[in-house]
This record gives C-alpha cells, sequence and structure tokens, in this order.
C-alpha cells in the first residue's frame, strides 16, 4: 500500500450498521505519539475516510477488497483524519495470543523530543540549562525515569541519541521504533552525543508491560 491509495472504512458509526465510507491513504507509519496515544506500540495507517465512533474494530479494506487495516480512531481535534492499525501489525499479534504467548513491550526510560536547531538553540541560551547541546539530527533526551534501565545505563538529561543498535536515529519517532523492535533483556549500544562528545552506553530492555504491572501492584497494595 501507498499514500494516495483509495481505501474504504467499514462499520457501525453511532449505531448505523453496515456503513461504508471512502478515501485515500493520507500517511503510513504515524507514532503513537504523533497519533496522541504515545503508549500504544504500533504505527498507525492515517486516512481521510471518515472514521467515527462505532468504526473501531471495523476492516480498512483498499480497490481490491483486500483488508489492510483496522479502524481505530479518530483525532477529535481534526476532521478528516482517522487512524487504523495495520493488518499485518493485528495479524501477528492475534497468532502470537493464539498460541497462548505474552505480548512483551521493550522499554529503556527516558522521554524524548526530535532534536532541532531551534530546540538546540533554545537550551544554549538558557542559563538553568544542565549542559550545551548540538544542533543535529538525533532524539534528545527531556526526562530519564528513575529506577529505569536508562538510569541504570547512565543516561542524563539533554543525551543526544544518534544510533541505538547501529541503527541511525534522526528524531524520536526512529528512536521509539527501534527500542519497540528490541527483544525484552536484550543489551544494546545506545550512541549519544554528550556535551559535543560522543558516548557509547549500553542499556538493556525491559518489559513496559511488567513494569506497568509492578505499578499497579504498588498502587492497589497502598490503599490498603
Amino acid at each position: 500500500i501507498k499514500v494516495g491509495d483509495w481505501v474504504v472504512a467499514v462499520g457501525n458509526p453511532v449505531g448505523l450498521d453496515n456503513t461504508v465510507t471512502c478515501g485515500i491513504i493520507s500517511s503510513l507509519r504515524r507514532s503513537s505519539s504523533e497519533v496522541g496515544v504515545p503508549f500504544r506500540k504500533v504505527d498507525f495507517i492515517q486516512t481521510d475516510a471518515a472514521i467515527n465512533p462505532g468504526n473501531s474494530g471495523g476492516p480498512l479494506v483498499d480497490s481490491e477488497g483486500r483488508v489492510i487495516g483496522i479502524n481505530t480512531c479518530i483525532r477529535a481535534n481534526a476532521e478528516g483524519i482517522g487512524f487504523a492499525i495495520p493488518i499485518t501489525k493485528a495479524r501477528d499479534v492475534g497468532m502470537r495470543l493464539a498460541r497462548g504467548e505474552v505480548i512483551s513491550h521493550a522499554y529503556i526510560g527516558v522521554q524524548m523530543s526530535t532534536m532541532t536547531p531551534n530546540l538546540a538553540n533554545s537550551f544554549n541560551s538558557d542559563p538553568n540549562s544542565v549542559g550545551s547541546v548540538a544542533p543535529e539530527y538525533g532524539a534528545v533526551v527531556m526526562r530519564v525515569i528513575p529506577g529505569t534501565p536508562a538510569e541504570k545505563g547512565g543516561f542524563r538529561k539533554l543525551d543526544v541519541i544518534v544510533t541505538i543498535d547501529s541503527v541511525r536515529v534522526k528524531n524520536k519517532e526512529d528512536a521509539g521504533r527501534v527500542v519497540d523492535g528490541l527483544e525484552v533483556g536484550r543489551e544494546v549500544e545506545v550512541v549519544v552525543m554528550r556535551e559535543g562528545r560522543e558516548r557509547k552506553l549500553r542499556v538493556k530492555a525491559e518489559d513496559l508491560g511488567a513494569k506497568l504491572r509492578e505499578a499497579a501492584a504498588g498502587m492497589g497494595s497502598g490503599r490498603r
């Protein structure tokens, strides 16, 4: 599939059974942070085919009748922007669940922004900044979350991530995709720029689901 292809969205918006709308593919590989659901570990298909409440779970079909996605969500603050989970991702997860596998999601524990010259100038001119950054490509670390693999690996605020596991990182979306694809428990090398110097860090990806369950259990025990 490619941008500009015609698609049809099928669903039951607001209780109206078997409703069909059509449009085109507006973009591919929209990151979950761009869509507004940062904790969803998937890249979305963007379409201008009308997707309304009740369409979720319905198929997104191409001009040859092939299901290419599952209608999922819309942007509440915009019109003509809907998103679908790619069918390849849905099929892979479904087959793994059918085999009794547990779906794990790798994470390292940093919050990031895309490095731009304007962002670099903003940090470099701030007298309260913890260090200087260069206006290069990459993903700049905005926060290192305590107790995470990133803290253990020596990451610092304003580190600019340029490669993860030898894969070049141009922006925060690239960084997120590489981390999402890591095997939980595997240690990888991350190259960062820190105060104008290249540094190599080692970090072992952990399971985000296990971390969230642990946090939820701690909150539950605190209420007793």
